[in-house]
């Protein structure tokens, strides 16, 4: 098992907070395996300052369930389906 550190937008953030969220397309540039990690990080703009864009220091950690090869109709991605909440 492994741990993948990723970026996330705030709107796709709070999605998977909420559990509306339940996979992610990605570049299949990492090794993902079914039982791995993903901790995304939420990045974006700032609160306070909305022209400063950068980690906001939130996260939330999921474990991948499922992959699907997307080769066929985008070369060199996935999608990761996960279930999960934030981290411990």
């Amino acid at each position: 098992m492994k741990i993948h550190n990723l970026k996330i937008q705030p709107q796709h953030y709070a999605a998977v907070l909420r559990g509306e969220k339940k996979a992610e397309f990605r570049c299949n540039d990492r090794d993902f395996a079914v039982g791995d990690l993903l901790c995304l990080f939420e990045f974006g703009p700032q609160a306070d300052f909305p022209d400063l864009v950068g980690f906001t220091g939130l996260h939330v950690q999921v474990r991948i369930t499922h992959i699907t090869d997307l080769d066929e109709w985008a070369p060199g991605y996935v999608m990761l389906s996960f279930e999960g909440g934030p981290c411990q």
